[in-house]
């Protein structure tokens, strides 16, 4: 019986015991202030030193978050210029471009002169849900005035995104009436994918803009999309593509790339080699492949251009690349702020690093995109990169080079012709969108009549008269437009026109539009000719 008791209560008297243990254990720590050992505590660094006595014993008040963010950045500034400090405000922001989404109430807008109107309002979002629509010009949010020529849009953003599930009031005049809306945050998707449509009964055309955890998703949707339209061939624009996540660029390249080969592989001081490699079979290994390439296409971009063109897989039109051959991981820090710190650096399939050099400074770094324009490399090929990098030679036979991003096989100059500074002042200070949104406004009626962006290239006539619209607009503020070159108002008219499809059918329909008269996609079609 004695035994039985015992077995009882041998779990509690043990329990008590370790407690107790425990608790002058800690004691005991806390009253000698080890600093060895397992229990050891980790010593502060100077940094935080520095900041705690400025905190304490400084003579006047100091904002310590933007003391310890300059110093923050001040740190990550004598490191490569792709790791960067995030101050904790900033973060969810941050991620946005990872995620692909974000909270808000879906809807895009504009600020004109003084009062915010909206363009677009994403279908099935929480404004569309609560009623808001095109055209609507809203004056308070949380009855806070917005109305005004100085509140920066950036604030008006942040106004109205918040929580999802939370609640937001809007006031909206509308037809000469004040309404009120109260709209619920959601989640707001942020795709990859700008276009996706057939240029011929054979040619697929797809651009991206970033790479996402959703652009893979988005980029197989749309293949099999236009695989059903009887896609022969594909043209792939990444242009302007800043990069993303290098997983999402893989999976794309996979889809491309028959066999097990390394599509890319990244190996740093503290990183080991990791090799990223094709492991199934793609939905477009054989077809006819272009990639449309330019000075604003870097790192997880030129990861996919970069791999297309060493196995030989596609043609690389337009012009270098930007560069940038180092991968980030972002890391949390306690105070909610992160670090993206650069980890390691890829390597193409024939062992190419095409990242810049970076040892004389960030402000060097950055501005090299700019010289090329200075040199005249985005009119000619750039040759003198060529004979300082090192040379690498394809399995087909093609040369391709080291260092300084992706140089294409097929080089396509920038349009060298400068518009009248007059028809420029317009573009500079928002008048020429104002304008193009006030006549998309007046001709709803019209423009509904057009189905798709195909059927607006083809039928829109109204080319003269926006221009003429135009002109008499800019009148009202001293901008003379009826002196300028012809070849200058053809290309406003093919703005007005892509402008207006983009009001009509957001990206999709700007890039259907202004892609017939392109330049690069020109030359990517010929080179797609059978």
């Amino acid at each position: 019986m004695r035994n039985k008791k015992l077995q009882v209560w041998l779990p509690l008297i043990f329990s008590i015991v370790m407690i107790i243990g425990m608790f002058f254990g800690f004691r005991l720590h806390q009253q000698t202030g080890s600093s060895k050992g397992l229990f050891a505590r980790e010593q502060r660094s100077t940094l935080q030193e520095a900041i705690d006595l400025i905190r304490n014993k400084y003579v006047d008040k100091v904002k310590i978050d933007s003391l310890q963010d300059n110093a923050m950045d001040g740190l990550m500034n004598q490191l490569d210029p792709h790791s960067v400090y995030i101050p904790n405000r900033d973060v969810a922001e941050a991620n946005e471009d990872i995620t692909g989404n974000f909270q808000g109430i879906g809807v895009e807008f504009n600020i004109f002169e003084d009062t915010v109107n909206v363009l677009y309002v994403v279908p099935g979002g929480p404004s569309d849900k609560a009623g808001l629509q095109i055209g609507d010009r809203i004056t308070h949010v949380d009855d806070k005035s917005v109305v005004s020529k100085t509140l920066p849009s950036e604030d008006i953003r942040r106004m109205i995104r918040g929580e999802g599930g939370t609640k937001v009031k809007l006031t909206v005049w509308r037809a000469g009436t004040i309404q009120y809306f109260y709209v619920v945050r959601g989640t707001i998707p942020l795709p990859s994918l700008d276009a996706a449509y057939m240029l011929d009964g054979q040619t697929g055309y797809i651009r991206l803009n970033k790479f996402s955890e959703t652009t893979y998703r988005e980029f197989m949707r749309a293949m099999e999309e236009l695989q059903g339209k009887g896609m022969k061939a594909l043209m792939l624009d990444l242009r302007g593509n800043g990069g993303g996540l290098v997983q999402q660029a893989v999976n794309i390249a996979d889809e491309f790339i028959a066999g097990d080969q390394i599509i890319v592989y990244t190996q740093g001081t503290n990183s080991d080699r990791r090799d990223y490699r094709a492991s199934k079979d793609g939905i477009f290994e054989t077809g006819k492949l272009v990639v449309l390439v330019d000075e604003l296409t870097a790192s997880a971009s030129e990861i996919l251009a970069g791999a297309l063109q060493d196995l030989d897989r596609a043609t690389i039109v337009g012009r270098r690349t930007f560069g940038k051959g180092l991968v980030q991981e972002q890391y949390p820090l306690s105070d909610g702020s992160a670090i993206r710190l650069t980890v390691a650096r890829y390597f193409t399939p024939l062992g190419r690093s095409i990242q810049r050099p970076y040892d004389k400074g960030r402000k060097v770094y950055m501005e090299e995109v700019i010289d090329r324009y200075r040199s005249g490399e985005m009119i000619n090929p750039d040759s003198i990169h060529q004979k300082k990098s090192e040379v690498f030679k394809t399995k087909g036979g093609r040369t391709v080079y080291n260092g300084g991003g992706i140089t294409p096989d097929a080089f396509v100059p920038i349009d060298t012709s400068s518009f009248t500074q007059n028809i420029t002042k317009l573009y500079l200070d928002g008048r020429f969108n104002n304008y193009v949104y006030l006549y998309y406004m007046d001709h709803r009626k019209e423009l509904s009549a057009f189905r798709t962006p195909g059927e607006f290239t083809r039928g829109f006539a109204g080319s003269e008269e926006a221009w003429r619209g135009l002109v008499e607009y800019a009148v009202k503020d001293s901008v003379n437009l009826r002196v300028v070159p012809e070849k200058d108002k053809r290309e406003v008219q093919r703005r007005i026109r892509a402008y207006l499809a983009r009001l009509r059918w957001r990206t999709q329909g700007f890039y259907e539009v202004s892609n017939s008269g392109d330049p690069v996609v020109t030359r990517a079609k010929q080179l797609l000719e059978p």
